[in-house]
């Protein structure tokens, strides 16, 4: 028998990355704002290298930029990266929903789910951070239980941003409108019950929705 090995605690800067990176997400750190290197370590009580490592990871996920000797931003995209993100999300998650159905429906149902009675609670509390959260599971479910972790880890390259702009465009319309939760529960009714077809219509609709009011949103702020 081969010895058993532990696997290492996450860094610094890990815990450091993931903390932004919910952060980012939440909207505590708003779309395109600065964050300070120093501002962070001090929170934290860490020295700046985690710091500065964190601030890397985030740049490969697309949720901050790097501008050599000005500082880190959070991202803010422009219509076209609105567009080609929607245009992605479009593409691929029909096709988790495929897998999904065919890998693990159970799963994947029980997953939706549990999202939307949480986006459900989070309407009756008016609460946009709680249902982006909710919102985000429901989506990211049919990834969880496709069975391809290719497909996995593609969506992964955009989730982040996504989760961002839910949370901080969309989610704070979706909690005082129906119109978005009740497409939730269709989505999930239609998925439940394998009408996929009708199911990838009103996804790409809901899709297409979504990166309207972003770019709404953007226009405003």
């Amino acid at each position: 028998m081969k010895p058993l090995k532990l696997d290492p605690p996450k860094s610094l800067a890990q815990r450091v990355m993931s903390r932004l990176r919910q952060g980012i997400i939440d909207g505590e750190f708003a779309l395109g704002a600065a964050i300070s290197e120093e501002m962070v370590a001090q929170s934290f009580g860490v020295s700046r290298t985690p710091v500065r490592e964190a601030m890397g990871q985030l740049q490969a996920q697309g949720l901050v930029v790097i501008r050599p000797q000005v500082g880190s931003f959070v991202f803010t995209p422009s219509a076209e990266d609105i567009t080609a993100l929607c245009m992605f999300r479009i593409v691929i998650e029909p096709k988790a929903a495929e897998l999904a159905f065919a890998h693990d429906r159970t799963g994947a149902v029980a997953a939706m789910e549990a999202a939307i009675a949480a986006m459900e609670q989070a309407v009756a509390a008016r609460d946009n951070v709680a249902y982006g959260r909710g919102d985000t599971a429901m989506h990211e479910a049919l990834f969880a239980h496709c069975g391809n972790r290719y497909l996995v880890e593609s969506y992964q390259l955009v989730s982040g941003r996504v989760a961002a702009l839910r949370t901080n465009l969309s989610a704070p319309i979706d909690v005082v409108t129906p119109a978005s939760f009740d497409e939730h529960r269709t989505l999930l009714r239609l998925f439940a019950s394998g009408e996929l077809a009708t199911f990838e219509k009103l996804l790409t609709k809901h899709i297409t929705s979504s990166g309207r009011t972003y770019a709404r949103a953007l226009k405003v702020t």
